[in-house]
């Protein structure tokens, strides 16, 4: 798979762009708050229907419009196909492919697989556990339609039960219409515990393998799924909740509250990995998502790389780069770098100022 062309109107500082991309290396520079990244965020949105940095749809529209349009145009399986995503102030988005409106926005995920490489992404490792669900669960929404479907269905009846939390203060007899939420939690909740940890087993073989690798063998590296609950017992857990649930208002067990542990020769690197170990443990995981997009799909995902070569060091800049041979790639930076420019071979050179773009090569 591999993108061709996007085109952008009233998205973020875009009042309208039109540019085309090659099918290796792509590189954006320019200086801070131009628009290089929300370039990516575009491309990003259009494969997963999700911004990484706004909550809500409204916000990427350029200030003073009422609407922005994104039109992406990729090949996929030898076969030209075209995206179009209709973003309003106040409506949900609509989304087309090849001109036939879709029914849901989220039937394109799987659809474009994408990875993502940020600094944000660096500090996954120590930052909170939602993070670190975050990453896991756009993971497997692109390889998996059930697990997507699974886990917007825990959602929405996750909140519907905290809802009814809520209202249980004023109104204790509805304490028995909570087992009907129980029951629907528990048979989506249970799908993703299963899969989250069949995810974590596979990624950790991968992860160890390539950490190995950057490390030069001086250091094992493991994942560790901790899940909340173990599916076999979440209903049996769940009904010892309730009375917490009652008290505190909310859902207390669930895979809500999942998380992921990686040591580092068995000790634990969010407690005791230094800054440089956990930036490379970041870099694993990233260079893990691709080898499992590449297998798993049969194709090779769409590589953004916003800004994160400055955050690197000479060594992981070039495991990083060594990896990325044959994968369509975009990636931002301030400026043409001589290690960048003599490291790799670009197909496309942009210079993005002030919301406009520069065509170099």
């Amino acid at each position: 798979m591999f993108i061709s062309k996007l085109e952008l109107k009233n998205f973020r500082n875009y009042e309208s762009l039109d540019m085309e991309l090659g099918d290796g290396i792509n590189i954006l520079y320019g200086n801070n708050a131009q628009g290089k990244t929300n370039i990516l965020e575009a491309i990003y949105m259009a494969c997963t229907t999700k911004s990484q940095r706004a909550a809500r749809d409204h916000e990427v529209i350029r200030f003073g419009n009422d609407e922005a349009h994104i039109r992406m145009y990729f090949n996929k399986g030898g076969i030209d196909r075209k995206l179009d995503m209709h973003l309003k102030k106040n409506a949900p988005k609509g989304v087309a492919l090849d001109g036939s409106l879709l029914s849901k926005a989220s039937e394109i995920y799987g659809m474009m697989n994408i990875v993502s490489f940020s600094p944000d992404d660096l500090s996954i490792i120590k930052n909170g556990p939602a993070e670190r669900r975050n990453f896991i669960d756009m993971e497997l929404s692109q390889l998996d339609r059930s697990y997507l479907y699974n886990l917007s269905s825990y959602k929405k009846v996750l909140n519907q039960r905290n809802i009814l939390l809520k209202q249980l203060k004023n109104n204790s007899e509805l304490e028995s219409t909570l087992s009907v939420w129980d029951e629907q939690l528990v048979r989506y909740g249970s799908y993703i515990i299963d899969q989250r940890k069949k995810y974590i087993e596979e990624l950790n073989d991968t992860a160890a393998r390539i950490h190995s690798r950057i490390t030069l063998g001086k250091e094992q590296l493991k994942l560790e799924y901790l899940p909340n609950v173990d599916s076999r017992y979440f209903p049996e857990q769940l009904a010892l909740s309730r009375e917490k649930d009652i008290l505190l208002k909310a859902t207390n067990t669930g895979p809500h509250r999942d998380d992921i542990d990686f040591c580092i020769n068995r000790d634990n690197a969010r407690k005791y990995g230094s800054q440089g170990q956990q930036r490379t443990i970041a870099l694993t995981l990233k260079l893990s998502e691709i080898e499992e997009h590449k297998e798993k799909t049969g194709d090779k995902p769409v590589l953004l790389l916003d800004d994160v070569l400055s955050e690197l060091d000479r060594n992981r800049q070039n495991q990083l780069l060594d990896s990325i041979d044959g994968i369509q790639t975009v990636i931002t930076c301030t400026g043409l770098e001589e290690f960048v420019k003599g490291r790799i071979s670009c197909d496309r050179i942009y210079r993005i100022d002030r919301g406009g773009i520069i065509d170099e090569q």
